[in-house]
């Protein structure tokens, strides 16, 4: 927690300036190689974000939050125009959450001319088109856009080190985000942030405030068939998708959209060969569904 009111820059000129500075007064305090975390975040942030900037806070010498309500991510116009927009509140919860610097330009500043631009974009590849990316077409590219600007205009000047920081909830963005970081050599050091259940197994998610009790109830079923899962991994035992999926099937009005276990890095499903056997190595559990009247989404490393 910190009494000092986070900076806020709105260009990427600004925020530039505003970071290198914070890195000179580092070094110049002893610091020989200063850290700096960046949070991006699209705004409306709530006590959720919480754990995200707690690790940031806890690893880095220096925080940097971006809020940026990004329209390459949004599948409808309509989505894009009533995301909350809540900058004040936005700034004040950074400054509790121990945040420094915040990052909050507007849309024309990031994509000039939208929408007819950006002309050029990063494209999320096959990891992109799955999953996710087959019920939302185009929203990892958005995804890819968007993180690849923030790491370049963020980045602090040599020798600081960057971090940056996804949660473990979003587990197709991460991976995504990682191999990105990877395949385009950009110099930042992916954090994940682990996923925060509740008490029940539910993990926490914006969208459970929209379930009465009894659609609290029929989600528990996502949670139960990837602890059933994680638990035959690592009794090593073979992994039975079929009654784990039938888990969330038996709840009344569920619509089980996929699930799949994966390779974390790749997200390439295991082969029916590779299921016919123990786990060999780490694998991750990916499952959404509907339950009305939400959607969500949830995941699991398996550990053999």
């Amino acid at each position: 927690m910190t009494d000092q009111q986070a900076l806020l820059a709105t260009t990427a000129t600004d925020v530039k300036a505003v970071i290198a500075d914070k890195v000179a007064e580092l070094i110049a305090a002893g610091n020989p190689a200063p850290t700096v975390g960046l949070v991006p975040t699209m705004g409306a942030l709530h006590e959720g974000h919480g754990a995200l900037f707690e690790q940031a806070r806890t690893e880095n010498d220096l925080v940097v939050a971006s809020i940026f309500v990004n329209p390459l991510q949004f599948d409808q116009p309509e989505d894009f125009e009533h995301y909350p927009r809540t900058l004040e509140a936005d700034l004040e919860l950074v400054t509790t959450f121990g945040g420094g610097v915040v990052f909050a330009p507007s849309t024309q500043h990031m994509y000039p001319g939208y929408p007819d631009a950006p002309h050029i974009r990063v494209s999320a590849g096959e990891m992109g088109s799955m999953f996710e990316g087959a019920s939302r077409p185009g929203h990892f590219d958005g995804v890819c856009t968007v993180v690849a600007k923030l790491w370049n205009i963020l980045m602090p000047p040599a020798p600081a080190v960057f971090r940056s920081y996804f949660g473990q909830k979003d587990a197709q963005q991460l991976a995504i985000v990682t191999r990105m970081a990877h395949d385009l050599n950009i110099d930042v050091d992916i954090r994940p942030v682990a996923l925060v259940r509740a008490p029940s197994g539910l993990a926490l998610s914006s969208r459970n405030v929209r379930l009465d009790d009894h659609g609290m109830e029929k989600a528990l079923g996502l949670s139960q068939a990837l602890h059933y899962l994680a638990d035959q991994a690592t009794r090593g035992e073979l992994l039975d998708l079929s009654a784990a999926r039938d888990i969330i099937r038996s709840q009344e009005n569920v619509e089980l959209d996929y699930l799949e276990i994966v390779d974390p890095t790749t997200l390439q499903p295991l082969t029916p060969e590779q299921l016919q056997a123990p786990l060999e190595r780490e694998a991750l559990a990916l499952v959404a569904a509907w339950v009305p009247p939400v959607r969500l989404i949830d995941n699991m490393l398996l550990a053999p």
